[in-house]
C-alpha cells in the first residue's frame, strides 16, 4: 500500500483530522468574501485590518474569530497555518514574503506581484519551506470552468482553433488601477489553462476616458505557436454586464456565459464545416447543456487551499501559473503603453519580451522581466 504523502506544513504541523486555521489579511471589498467563505469552512481564526471598526464589525458578525492590526501580530501565532492576503496589489510581495519566511501557507489574491522576479522569489521561498504558494484566480475553481477544461483537455471539443473572453460592465471602477490588471487576469487564466502553452506574440490597445492615466478598456490579442488565436476585451465602462468565453474548436464549440442562469452557464455547440465543391458549408446544430452540481467557485476556492496544506498537494494555480499570468499582464502593459506595439516573447532570462520593431532602447525604458507597470496602478 503506497505511503500517504506527507503535508508540507514543516514549522506548525496539523493534528489528523484538523482544519487548518487561516487568517485573513486585508478586509476590504474581496477580503470580506474570503471572511465569509473561510468562517463557513470552519478555517477562520483572525482578520488583519487596519481599519477598527471594520474589525469591530467582524467580531460581532462572525462569532470567535480573532482580529488585530498588526501583520506582526498575524505571523508571531504558532496556531495560524495559513494566511489569505486581499490587500492591495503592490502589498503583495512584502506580505506574501514575510508570510512565508514566518512558516505559513499562503493565498494570494490576483495578481500574484506586480513584477516577475518579486514572483519567482516567493516561488523559490515556498518551495524551500515547503509551503503552500496559491493565487486566487477564482474561474479556475468555478464548476463549469473546470468541465470545459475537461472537454478541451480530453479532445471532446477537437483542436482549438480560436478563443474569446469578454469581461464587461458598468463598474466596479477602480482609481488605483486599470481595467486590464483588473478584470483581465482571470481571462488570462483560463485562457492559458485551455490552450496548454504560452503566446509568442500579443498586442493590447485600450482607451482612457475617465481618467487621463487609467485605461478603462482594453483589447488584448495573443497569438500561439500552435496557430491558436485568442483575445480578451475587458471594460468598465460597458452598458451592460457580460463575462463570456468562447472556445470554438474543430469538432465542437462551447460557450461559458457566467451571466447565465445555472443551467445554461456552459453550452456546447456542435456545428460542422463540411466541404461540398471545394466550398465550406457550415451545418449548425442546437446547443446541448452541460449539466455540472451547482458550487460556489468561492467556496470551492476556499477549499482547494485548505486542501493543498491538508494533503500537501500542489494549487492548481499555484505561484508558477501566477507568474504566467503576470509575464502577461506586464508584456500586455508595455503594449498598451507604446501605443499598441507588437511585443514579442523571449527565452532569455533577462529580458522575457521584447518589442517586435526598435528596440534598441529596450532597457532604457524598463521592459521586460523587471516590468514596467506605469499606467497600470496609480497610488496618492
Amino acid at each position: 500500500m503506497p505511503k500517504k504523502k506527507p503535508s508540507p506544513i514543516a514549522h506548525n504541523p496539523l493534528p489528523d483530522g484538523d482544519v487548518p486555521a487561516v487568517a485573513v489579511i486585508g478586509s476590504g471589498y474581496w477580503g470580506k468574501n474570503l471572511v465569509r467563505n473561510f468562517y463557513n469552512l470552519n478555517s477562520l481564526k483572525l482578520v488583519s485590518d487596519k481599519n477598527e471598526t471594520i474589525l469591530a464589525d467582524f467580531q460581532d458578525k462572525y462569532p470567535g474569530i480573532d482580529t488585530c492590526l498588526a501583520l506582526t501580530d498575524v505571523l508571531s501565532r504558532d496556531d495560524i497555518h495559513g494566511v489569505a492576503i486581499a490587500t492591495p496589489a503592490e502589498t503583495h510581495f512584502n506580505i506574501a514574503r514575510e508570510s512565508l519566511l514566518s512558516g505559513k501557507h499562503v493565498y494570494i489574491e490576483k495578481p500574484l506581484v506586480l513584477r516577475e522576479e518579486e514572483g519567482q522569489e516567493l516561488i523559490d521561498l515556498a518551495q524551500q519551506n515547503q509551503l503552500v504558494l496559491m493565487v486566487g484566480h477564482l474561474l479556475q475553481y468555478h464548476p463549469m470552468f473546470v468541465r470545459l477544461k475537461e472537454l478541451a483537455h480530453s479532445g471532446k471539443l477537437g483542436r482549438i482553433n480560436y478563443i474569446y473572453s469578454h469581461r464587461l460592465n458598468l463598474g466596479k471602477i477602480r482609481r488605483e488601477e486599470n481595467i486590464l490588471w483588473s478584470f483581465a487576469p482571470h481571462d488570462i487564466s483560463m485562457i492559458l489553462t485551455l490552450a496548454g502553452e504560452e503566446p509568442e506574440n500579443l498586442i493590447t490597445t485600450g482607451g482612457n476616458y475617465l481618467h487621463q492615466k487609467i485605461a478603462d478598456v482594453t483589447t488584448t490579442h495573443m497569438e500561439f505557436p500552435s496557430g491558436l488565436r485568442a483575445h480578451i476585451f475587458v471594460s468598465w465602462l460597458h452598458p451592460f454586464k457580460e463575462q463570456k468565453l468562447v472556445v470554438v474548436g474543430e469538432k465542437r464549440m462551447a460557450v461559458f456565459d457566467d451571466t447565465m442562469p445555472w443551467e445554461d452557464k456552459l453550452l456546447l455547440y456542435p456545428h460542422q464545416i463540411n466541404w461540398k465543391n471545394n466550398m465550406p458549408v457550415p451545418t449548425k446544430a442546437d446547443p446541448q447543456r452541460v449539466d455540472v452540481v451547482q458550487k460556489e467557485p468561492l467556496s470551492q476556492e476556499c477549499q482547494h487551499f485548505l486542501d493543498c496544506i491538508t494533503n500537501g498537494s500542489k494549487p492548481v494555480t499555484d505561484g508558477h501559473e501566477g507568474l504566467k499570468v503576470l509575464r502577461i499582464l506586464n508584456a500586455s502593459q508595455a503594449s498598451l503603453n507604446n501605443r499598441s506595439r507588437k511585443i514579442v516573447f523571449t527565452a532569455e532570462v533577462d529580458s522575457g519580451f521584447k518589442f517586435e520593431k526598435d528596440t534598441n532602447n529596450l532597457s532604457a525604458m524598463g521592459y521586460g522581466r523587471r516590468s514596467d507597470t506605469q499606467g497600470a496602478f496609480l497610488h496618492p
